[in-house]
């Protein structure tokens, strides 16, 4: 049985996964492309909230972040695991690469038009689960399996950072160089982006689909045998998400996510609309409240890498999204930036392990052939679900009722924590082994 290592062995985790000269470029790589994502949602929402109407507008421009995820990660999975990973990553950092420099490239030779911020954040949304499925899928090849807790602490630490740093930039450059400026960064980002995907050595092609060893249930299912022809690999790959999607761990989490970023979904509305009407500072104040919400992931994603719950990890995982909920009441100390600050702190410090552990979770779950898949559905579920909190939150926003914002996001992403705590069995025994 794993047993928790000693904090110096942990960081030699982190030394061994960082001298592994593919996954060292690609996440270098991922993390600058990173940096420019989280100023451009800064310098998009500025766009936007400039405009009459802003605020009605700021909800739709949060829909368009993210409502193309749903479409966009039905297709990524299948996508991944049919076509080497590191020419799927290149080519959706081309493509978003060149929505962003549109708005710097047409606002060059005249006036950006009102629909342009709208359909880049469209497009973005689109291929978001392209990165985000494909990255930690490719994980597990390129590092030992020892070493998958560091190199997922990783990955959330490289959100973290670039999430603190982007934003806080971002707002820095909006003020002197304009938001087009930004855009033209975030699209020379995922130039790098590809180029160090197309660096990365060793072959990420799906891995041949082998019989399921073992599956446990409630209700029996026989091992498959792969047929040769394209239709039964197929079907076995179909039976195989199945299978997965009777997981009670990952089911119980995903819902849990889901739940989670809804509330998530109305902060991305929230903290803009508090930033240009209730405090001071403008866009720059955005930044900080966005990099508080990076240096809480941060520090929090650094430590779900030094420790992992091995007994009870979705138990774990509901206890620190109850914690997480609170930080949401925060944003009552309008109009004092510091204490909202607080708050998405809190909120980035307790996250972080959710999505670390979790992460653990699903790569021990599920078998190698269904990587690309499994990771692009389940993410996908959970990312389809900021809309909706987007679309709740503005009309309240609108009529001034922050109270109830506040209220609505923390009972939202508290819920299914207390379910869980309260009824243990929904942690699940079920286990599907490679």
């Amino acid at each position: 049985m794993p047993v928790n290592h000693p904090a110096q062995s942990r960081l030699g985790a982190y030394r061994r996964a960082l001298s592994s000269r593919d996954f060292r470029l690609l996440w270098l790589g991922s993390s600058l492309s990173l940096v420019g994502d989280g100023m451009t949602f800064v310098a998009l929402t500025w766009l936007v909230l400039s405009k009459p109407g802003g605020t009605a507008q700021l909800g739709l421009l949060a829909i368009c972040y993210t409502l193309p995820v749903f479409v966009g990660g039905l297709i990524a999975g299948p996508v991944l695991d049919r076509f080497d990973k590191r020419y799927v990553l290149a080519v959706d950092s081309v493509v978003r690469g060149a929505a962003m420099a549109s708005i710097p490239i047409v606002s060059a030779v005249g006036e950006v038009p009102t629909v342009l911020p709208f359909v880049v954040a469209g497009v973005y949304g689109l291929f978001k689960m392209v990165p985000l499925a494909g990255f930690p899928s490719a994980i597990p090849d390129l590092v030992e399996p020892e070493d998958l807790d560091a190199a997922n602490a990783m990955e959330s630490l490289a959100f973290s950072l670039a999430g603190m740093a982007g934003p806080a930039v971002g707002g820095l450059l909006i003020a002197g160089l304009g938001s087009e400026a930004v855009l033209a960064f975030d699209a020379l980002s995922y130039a790098v982006f590809a180029i160090t995907a197309l660096a990365v050595r060793r072959p990420l092609s799906p891995t041949p689909v082998r019989p399921l060893k073992r599956i446990a249930t409630r209700t029996p299912v026989a091992a498959t045998t792969p047929s040769p022809s394209t239709s039964a690999k197929d079907r076995d790959a179909r039976h195989r998400v199945a299978v997965l999607l009777r997981d009670r761990a990952l089911v119980t989490t995903t819902l849990a996510f889901m739940a989670f970023n809804i509330a998530a979904g109305m902060l991305l509305v929230v903290g803009p609309w508090l930033a240009k009407t209730q405090l001071t500072g403008g866009a720059q104040t955005l930044g900080v409240l966005l990099a508080a919400l990076s240096a809480g992931e941060l520090a929090g994603a650094a430590a779900a890498g030094a420790w992992t719950p091995r007994s009870r990890p979705v138990r774990a995982i509901a206890m620190v999204q109850l914690v997480a909920a609170t930080g949401f009441l925060f944003v009552l100390a309008s109009p004092h930036t510091i204490g909202v600050a607080a708050g998405f702190l809190v909120i980035g410090l307790f996250s972080a392990p959710m999505t670390v552990w979790a992460q653990s979770l699903r790569m021990a779950r599920i078998p190698a052939p269904l990587r690309g898949r499994g990771f692009s559905i389940l993410r996908t579920l959970m990312q389809a679900t900021p809309p909706i909190g987007a679309a709740l939150v503005t009309p309240l926003l609108g009529s001034g009722r922050l109270g109830m914002a506040a209220v609505a996001m923390a009972l939202i992403a508290a819920l299914p924590a207390v379910l869980v705590l309260a009824v243990p069995s929904w942690e699940g025994r079920v286990h599907v082994a490679a």
